[in-house]
């Protein structure tokens, strides 16, 4: 019978998590049988791994025996991945691990933090996403603005924005330059998650790369996954116009472009903080600048040599999310729970997937805090009162 209490969809989440394609490859890389590795992992068997089979799957995996008895963090919603068709299947189960373990990783925390609270207003009203145009996402962009006293101006950390407002965000490394980010709302505590990608370290990526999750995330949250896919096009263009409108409002953004070149684009990259590349898409939906107009100014970018990085893009540091990672040294500092407690009763997953997850540094759970001392005196020895010392008398005044 193995191991009562096995859950067969944690070892192929563990599976994917390691990118490892198939039962028949882990089977393979452990020299276990395929067909046993097949039973173990599906959802209608009945068998499990033994104790010792166990604990070979948790050392191969890098998690704790407990990981394989917990339930998956599962959630009837879809997670929105770009490019959603061009992308390796491994990719992407990756990523949709990666996530699950982020809203797990976030539930245990918040045990004992409390998050900001969720604050995004309903902006469809009445309507659906299937019944807006270009026009209703600009003026939805200016309605969250105001709920969240932004004014028209620049945002330059939309970053720290959405966590202030209820997002739990986290950046890893996706291993593929087809996937920029992926947002999806936790079924635990109904708060939406975000992955955002690390490959790509670029200040501007990062801004409109957070702010197009963030559109998935109120525009298309009780989107189903059969029609996810079947409308996939539509609900990524409104994606990106939704966060295009939220970073450079049509209020005002458009006013301060006098002359659409792109010489005159990069000071506005400065102040926007937008690539000149977003600029130019943004110009075009708002009909500032005709396609014709457009293609061309992407062609002279792509000419400059930009598409593989623009000026600025390596002066800036791309924000790195703070809410997890301060939470849990909080929980530390505090004495609430010790690292040891935190991997040995509340993770299963490793230390090295929790700080990858959480932004903390390498090592985070096995370093201890350093204490530091003043440096002794190398010319004597003993303690200070031990040391040898002479009496200097001041001459008399004359």
């Amino acid at each position: 019978m193995g191991t009562p209490g096995f859950v067969p969809a944690r070892l192929t989440e563990a599976r994917q998590a390691r990118r490892i394609p198939s039962m028949a490859a882990l089977a393979r890389l452990m020299s276990f049988n395929p067909s046993t590795v097949s039973r173990w992992e599906d959802d209608d068997s009945t068998s499990a791994p033994e104790g010792e089979a166990l604990a070979l799957l948790a050392n191969q995996f890098g998690v704790r025996q407990e990981f394989f008895l917990r339930p998956v963090f599962d959630s009837p919603r879809p997670t929105f991945l770009r490019s959603l068709s061009t992308t390796r299947i491994r990719d992407l189960d990756y990523q949709r691990v990666q996530m699950r373990w982020l809203q797990e990783i976030s539930h245990v925390v918040e045990h004992y933090v409390d998050f900001p609270a969720v604050d995004i207003p309903d902006v469809l009203g009445n309507k659906t996403y299937l019944q807006l145009e270009d026009e209703d996402l600009d003026a939805i962009a200016l309605d969250l603005r105001r709920h969240w006293n932004m004014g028209d101006g620049p945002c330059t950390d939309i970053v720290g924005l959405m966590e202030r407002v209820g997002f739990i965000i986290g950046v890893i490394e996706m291993g593929t330059t087809k996937l920029d980010g992926l947002c999806s709302w936790s079924p635990i505590d109904e708060r939406p998650h975000v992955l955002l990608s690390s490959d790509k370290h670029c200040f501007t990526r990062r801004q409109m790369d957070a702010a197009h999750e963030m559109a998935h995330a109120i525009l298309h949250r009780n989107v189903g996954a059969g029609e996810l896919e079947k409308n996939l096009p539509l609900i990524e263009s409104q994606a990106f116009r939704l966060g295009s409108a939220f970073l450079m409002p049509p209020t005002t953004y458009p006013v301060e472009v006098r002359s659409p070149s792109l010489a005159s684009l990069l000071p506005l990259k400065e102040r926007w903080r937008v690539s000149v590349k977003a600029q130019i898409t943004r110009l075009k939906d708002l009909e500032v600048i005709t396609p014709e107009y457009a293609t061309h100014l992407y062609k002279t970018y792509s000419a400059k040599g930009w598409t593989r990085g623009e000026p600025w893009d390596d002066t800036w540091v791309p924000v790195e999310p703070r809410a997890l990672k301060e939470a849990l040294n909080v929980i530390v500092d505090e004495g609430v729970r010790s690292k040891a407690d935190l991997l040995g009763v509340e993770f299963t997953i490793s230390a090295g997937d929790v700080e990858n997850l959480t932004g903390l540094p390498h090592g985070w759970f096995t370093r201890d805090a350093e204490i530091v001392q003043l440096k002794r005196d190398r010319a004597g020895s003993g303690e200070a009162g031990e040391r040898p010392a002479s009496i200097l008398q001041f001459p008399h005044k004359q």
